[in-house]
């Protein structure tokens, strides 16, 4: 049976602002300081499960150059472009459509494009077990992370302590983003894991469930998929997206379907969530600042510098974040970062188009 990979790259990344905007949002720039962007390091880690032919990228349509200057060995017609924004659920039918269209069944691997990992080798060997455990076309397996604190803004999976096979255990339920008491008990349970949006199915079987749970985006990507490589394809997708539910893939499958298992796993993964991420991907000097750029500092601890040419000079701050662009300075306490998207609504809001 043949493998295929997925990667969804249509995120707008606004907690990531100024330096992430809607013509580059995060996805597609470089965070790590080893100039390689978030989609390259996705792309990367695919090649090590599917061959090029059989990589899957699910952007808007006005990223679809870009995705290519970045990925120039992907061909084009695997850049899937959606005409509206509708969230996991259609996007994972759309292409799980296209796929069986264009190469026919296989096992996908579903992941978003702007996390990052650590352990290669590691994500590796456990993605390779999550696809046999997914060959037999009657599981979905949903790769989970190992907690490594009471994390407050992720989704937990509960699962079974004993394995089945292949390292994998069966899901008793997916849980939303809990409070900090909750947290701390799943921690002391044992049996939570954090969900990183991470997948693996047969396209077969996927699409059952789609037929089953999700009747409407089901048939509509299967006239999408019907289309595929006709004169028509253009109106037949637009069309049918635009009708289509904006649903995530827990929410419309995932929490509805008893055959789930999960693979723990430990390969050092970060979902890069807000600024705060950075200062665990990239390496902080000895008091705990995290600086990329021309900064002159004194007196500064646990705090996040991001900026280019012009220098930034702090003195004296504790627990902040700077980002400097050209256009834009953002300067946040860290016990906000998951607000800077407020920032982006109010933009919106007072139609300051130009800082989005």
């Amino acid at each position: 049976m043949q493998t295929s990979v997925v990667i969804m790259a249509g995120g707008k990344g606004e907690r990531f602002w100024p330096k992430s905007r809607l013509n580059m949002p995060k996805q597609f720039l470089s965070l790590t300081g080893d100039g390689k962007t978030m989609l390259q390091l996705t792309a990367e880690r695919a090649l090590e499960l599917a061959d090029i032919d059989k990589i899957f990228i699910v952007t808007n349509r006005m990223y679809k150059d870009l995705v290519l200057s970045q990925l120039p060995d992907l061909p084009p017609d695997n850049v899937l472009c959606e005409p509206y924004a509708r969230n996991t659920a259609p996007c994972a039918a759309f292409a799980a459509s296209i796929a069986e269209k264009k190469i026919g069944e296989s096992v996908m691997t579903v992941m978003p494009s702007d996390h990052l990992v650590k352990d290669t080798q590691r994500f590796t060997d456990i993605m390779k077990n999550a696809a046999s455990a997914a060959l037999p076309g009657v599981n979905i397996v949903t790769v989970g992370i190992v907690p490594e604190y009471p994390e407050t803004g992720y989704g937990y999976i509960n699962f079974e302590k004993d394995a089945l096979f292949n390292g994998c255990h069966k899901v008793i339920r997916f849980v939303e983003k809990p409070d900090a008491a909750s947290a701390e008990e799943y921690i002391r349970d044992g049996r939570y894991l954090w969900n990183s949006g991470i997948f693996v199915w047969k396209t077969s079987l996927i699409l059952d469930k789609f037929r089953e749970l999700m009747p409407d985006v089901y048939g509509r990507c299967v006239r999408i998929g019907e289309a595929y490589g006709s004169d028509a394809f253009d109106g037949i997708l637009a069309r049918e997206f635009e009708a289509m539910p904006s649903e995530s893939i827990d929410y419309g499958i995932m929490e509805k379907t008893e055959n789930i298992l999960t693979i723990p796993a430990d390969f050092g993964w970060n979902d890069v969530g807000s600024w705060l991420a950075l200062e665990k991907v990239n390496k902080c000097d000895g008091h705990n600042n995290m600086i990329q750029g021309n900064c002159v500092g004194i007196d500064i601890s646990n705090c996040t510098i991001v900026g280019s040419d012009r220098l930034i000079a702090a003195v004296g701050l504790r627990n902040v974040v700077i980002v400097d662009t050209d256009d834009a300075l953002l300067i946040c306490d860290k016990n906000h970062t998951q607000d800077v998207k407020k920032i982006v609504s109010e933009l919106k809001k007072n139609n300051k188009k130009q800082y989005l």
